[in-house]
């Protein structure tokens, strides 16, 4: 159950590490800082956007990192299989013979009537 839990938490960090990512603003000359776009400043303002971001992507980067050791080193012992309590299926008291293969007809051992002649 825990590792369920611990699942479902290191998927939400991942989406908050994708979603600050993409958040951030360039530091390179992309097209938009070529028409003048890239003057324009989000909610954050012009530097205190960056650093709550690259804190925000710092840690968000260091609980994934934690979280995929995590779940490595716990998978190698992990919850099990679904059919880990289910026994094998017992064995055949005896094997049944298989039905003997037909024959082939018999040639005939007189040619057919008529035309004989080679």
């Amino acid at each position: 159950m825990l590792y369920y839990v611990i699942v479902t938490l290191y998927v939400i960090v991942c989406a908050l590490l994708i979603l600050t990512i993409l958040l951030q603003q360039g530091k390179g000359g992309d097209i938009a800082n070529a028409f003048g776009g890239g003057s324009s400043q989000a909610v954050f303002g012009a530097r205190s956007g960056a650093t709550l971001l690259t804190r925000a992507t710092s840690v968000l980067a260091a609980l994934f990192v934690i979280g995929a050791i995590t779940l490595t080193v716990w998978g190698q012992s992990g919850p099990g299989s679904v059919v880990g309590g289910i026994d094998a299926p017992p064995p055949a008291a005896a094997p049944v013979a298989a039905p003997a293969a037909p024959t082939p007809a018999a040639a005939p051992a007189t040619p057919p009537s008529g035309n004989t002649t080679p």
